[in-house]
């Protein structure tokens, strides 16, 4: 390549210098400039400033408190929906506003023998997450529920905001999974619920926005339909907001935003067992139109006694009301009186109350959770009579959830989260003069403080809380007293 001429640019034409004016005047040059002693200037007073602060504007210091001893920070979005393996329970399944799932191991990490202060030269060590054990890929929108099946977690299934039922086959240790099926048939999955029928493994319910309720079995060894549609129902006429099946997995519950209730007799056994007609879908049919059973706003909770005698529905404003159900055995039954009556109605909390739950025997309560911030205990032994209403147990902020631990001699341990980003444990023993409520711990973590921080859920044992949070963390609580 030859080299180019450099473009020459013409010299520049700079303005003529008049030397007479740049010449200091002779008369100018004995004039004395005065010094009016200005200060020089300095970035003022700090003690003063701080001192005219207004009160109003002072900077508040935020304490950060993480009681955790592992975490799992994979989502990049809030996690919306948490489950736990049915065998194997330290194996935990969560799903995100990021449009993913993930399994881990919630097992709590071993402690040091020694505290690190007895550490020669102890020097802050930064925890690194929990890996995950898999990734749930494939789905287009957040996941909205997730479940394992019963009675030995053989899949694991997720419900997302675009109708997106999507199924994995496990392993017995839940370690490992492989995609199996997808199904859409609904615009938006509220909840996912699998049965405990001892008769029909591999069965979940699904609640929609469209008021539909759906069940289905699974089976990977069903090529041709490894999802195979069991039931559908469309009663309702608003959005299903919640599902429950009782003890035995003969019933199913649900529940939707129009006040409606329905108990479903999925396989039929009650149908068997003469206490419904096999043209009739459901056993047990209340709405609005029954002013002892309406309650303006919806319901948004269901729950089932362990008896399975009753159920309890939570809705707007703090309504509970409490129906009767046939209790089925193997296609007989062991009660029928009570069938579809109102056992009571009930209202302590001022709103609306979006979580239930049904302690274990000998204790005979039902704890319901508000968006009043308060935690209420029914004995439906003694007429539901309200046994304790703790105003402020999430520091005013909703209750999103209230679980009784189920096994072991510990079941009058009661649990909740809130949006406040706390997770506390009650003793539901004793009446209303229980010390400090009956507030065995408390555990914080997550960032709390309302919108954003909150607890969205969590799954529990004895030895272990694992929560879903808002602010897109899973964190590990050593659950013992």
């Amino acid at each position: 390549m030859s080299a180019q001429t450099p473009h020459q640019q013409p010299p520049r034409d700079f303005p003529e210098r008049d030397d007479d004016d740049e010449m200091l005047d002779p008369a100018d040059a004995e004039e004395e400039i005065v010094d009016d002693d200005d200060a020089a200037m300095d970035s003022g007073d700090e003690d003063n400033d701080e001192a005219n602060l207004d009160p109003s504007e002072t900077l508040e210091e935020i304490a950060l408190q993480n009681d955790s001893t592992a975490h799992f920070d994979a989502h990049t979005d809030s996690i919306f929906c948490i489950a736990q393996h049915p065998i194997h329970s330290s194996i935990v399944a969560t799903g995100g506003g990021d449009d993913t799932g993930y399994v881990f191991d919630g097992t709590p990490p071993r402690r040091p023998l020694l505290p690190s202060s007895y550490e020669s030269n102890p020097q802050p060590v930064e925890r690194e997450s929990i890996k995950p054990l898999f990734k749930l890929e494939g789905h287009t929108e957040s996941l909205n529920a997730i479940t394992y099946t019963l009675p030995k977690g053989a899949y694991l299934a997720t419900g997302t905001l675009d109708g997106a039922l999507r199924v994995w086959a496990t392993d017995q240790p839940g370690l490992r999974y492989k995609f199996l099926a997808e199904a859409k048939e609904v615009d938006e999955i509220n909840w996912l619920a699998p049965c405990p029928h001892p008769s029909h493994p591999n069965v979940l319910a699904l609640g929609a926005a469209d008021g539909s309720v759906w069940v289905y079995s699974l089976n990977i060894a069903d090529k041709a339909s490894p999802l195979t549609i069991l039931q559908t129902y469309y009663k309702h006429t608003a959005p299903c907001t919640a599902g429950a099946w009782t003890p035995d997995g003969t019933l199913l519950a649900t529940v939707a935003e129009d006040s409606s209730l329905e108990v479903w007799d999925v396989f039929s056994d009650a149908a068997a067992a003469g206490i419904a007609s096999p043209d009739s879908q459901s056993v047990v049919s209340l709405n609005g139109t029954d002013e002892r059973f309406r309650v303006d706003g919806g319901l948004y909770s269901v729950a089932v006694a362990p008896t399975g005698a009753f159920l309890a529905t939570g809705g707007a404003e703090g309504q509970l009301r409490i129906v009767g159900l046939p209790r089925l055995s193997a296609g007989t039954t062991t009660g029928t009186g009570q069938t579809g009556q109102i056992l009571a109605s009930l209202q302590t909390q001022s709103d609306g109350i979006e979580t239930l739950s049904f302690s274990s025997p000998p204790l005979n309560l039902l704890a319901a959770g508000s968006v009043d911030g308060s935690i209420a205990l029914f004995d439906h032994a003694h007429r539901f009579a309200v046994r304790r209403h703790i105003r402020d147990a999430h520091d005013g902020e909703a209750v999103i959830k209230v679980e009784f631990l189920v096994h072991g001699n510990q079941t009058y341990i009661l649990t909740s989260a809130g949006n406040d980003g706390v997770i506390r444990r009650w003793d539901a023993r004793g009446g209303t003069a229980a010390a400090g409520n009956g507030l065995l711990a408390e555990w914080r973590g997550h960032r709390g403080g309302g919108e954003g921080g909150g607890v969205l859920g969590f799954v529990q044992g004895a030895g272990a809380v694992v929560t879903a949070g808002d602010d897109g963390v899973a964190l590990v609580f050593e659950g013992g007293r």
